[in-house]
């Protein structure tokens, strides 16, 4: 853990994880990567945006990592993508501060456990990276994403993904 997050007044943690609860996304990215043995790179990111910088900027100043841009349209957002900025600045200071809701909670926890695995280097087998896509399936209401399930693990398993949708998807 960074030293950093201990450091975090817990007037300024509670309000940051606050609100990150509402308007904090923790996400789990897959980009098709051909110089990578499994073609595919596991990236975790946690990102804030909000229409004005302050309060972005005081999660860059407290967690001590990430960056902060202005998008074309205004919108600020704050991100951290490294790896090790999330298992030791990020990670800590939501377990420090947590979240109220139970949705937060249960996707914060998700996310963890991706970087649990990612940290035994799981993402860099055809089984632990499947494992990672079943719990990535469950964050964020099976959100958006660019690559789903079914194509990825045809991709690994260089099976039709009409035969990978036919397979149960047991946890």
């Amino acid at each position: 853990m960074d030293p950093r997050i201990k450091k975090v007044p817990p007037k300024i943690g509670w309000y940051l994880a606050g609100f990150a609860d509402g308007e904090g996304s923790f996400n789990v990215v897959l980009r098709k990567r051909e110089d990578y043995r499994l073609k595919w790179k596991v990236s975790l990111c946690f990102n804030v945006s909000q229409k004005e910088r302050v309060i972005l900027a005081l999660f860059k100043r407290h967690l001590g990592c990430g960056t902060l841009r202005q998008r074309e349209d205004g919108i600020y957002y704050y991100e951290v993508n490294n790896f090790n900025a999330i298992v030791n600045n990020v990670i800590p200071f939501f377990e420090r501060f947590g979240f109220l809701s139970a949705t937060k909670k249960k996707v914060f926890s998700k996310f963890k456990k991706i970087a649990e695995l990612m940290q035994e280097g799981k993402h860099l087998t055809v089984d632990g990276l499947i494992e990672i896509l079943k719990i990535r399936q469950k964050m964020n209401d099976g959100g958006k994403r660019d690559h789903t399930y079914e194509e990825v693990v045809s991709d690994l398993l260089g099976k039709s993904s009409e035969a990978i949708r036919q397979v149960p998807r047991r946890t």
